[in-house]
């Protein structure tokens, strides 16, 4: 009777763990296909704000709520091969004209051209091009300008709303310099 009880135990606690296993995996593909977007810096295209390697955390979430805003860093699939994701700062919003003069961004004709003292080493580069954005799209350029395979560069130029997976919220590795994305 005491072998039976314990063959008996052993099957309940087997179950009991692979139900915990199932209820965890579920849990996750949930948070992930849901909630978050979770992704790796593949290239030095957004130095020195994300750096190659970083792994980011980002919101799929916020964008429900509100429409994308200049300047946010977003993970979207690239529009030239959606089975890629890519990582950019969201520059030219619907309906806009992005003018780029010796690589400085202008938008809708301003005289002064867009803040961008947050580009790696202040290197704009000397690209020179001009691009009206459609509706529900943006134009994406990397902090890296002088590295980076953006929109000023892509068959197609824009990405659409609905390709924009989330907003980049959180680096957390590598672990020393885990923190918010600025």
């Amino acid at each position: 009777m005491e072998t039976e009880k314990k063959k008996t135990d052993w099957k309940k606690e087997l179950k009991e763990w692979v139900i915990m296993i199932v209820v965890a995996v579920a849990i996750a593909f949930v948070v992930n296909e849901f909630l978050i977007v979770n992704a790796k810096i593949p290239s030095g295209s957004m130095e020195n704000t994300i750096m190659t390697g970083d792994r980011v955390l980002g919101s799929r979430l916020v964008y429900k709520m509100h429409d994308p805003e200049r300047f946010d860093i977003v993970v979207f699939h690239y529009p030239d091969d959606e089975k890629q994701l890519f990582i950019k700062r969201i520059i030219g919003l619907p309906g806009e004209t992005v003018d780029i003069v010796d690589g400085k961004v202008y938008i809708d004709g301003a005289e002064e051209p867009l803040d961008d003292s947050f580009i790696k080493d202040g290197i704009t580069g000397n690209f020179t091009g001009s691009f009206q954005v459609p509706e529900n799209c943006y134009f994406m350029l990397g902090d890296n300008r002088t590295n980076s395979k953006d929109s000023r560069y892509w068959n197609n130029h824009y990405v659409q709303k609905n390709k924009i997976l989330g907003k980049a919220y959180v680096r957390y590795w590598p672990i020393w310099k885990a923190g918010l994305i600025k």
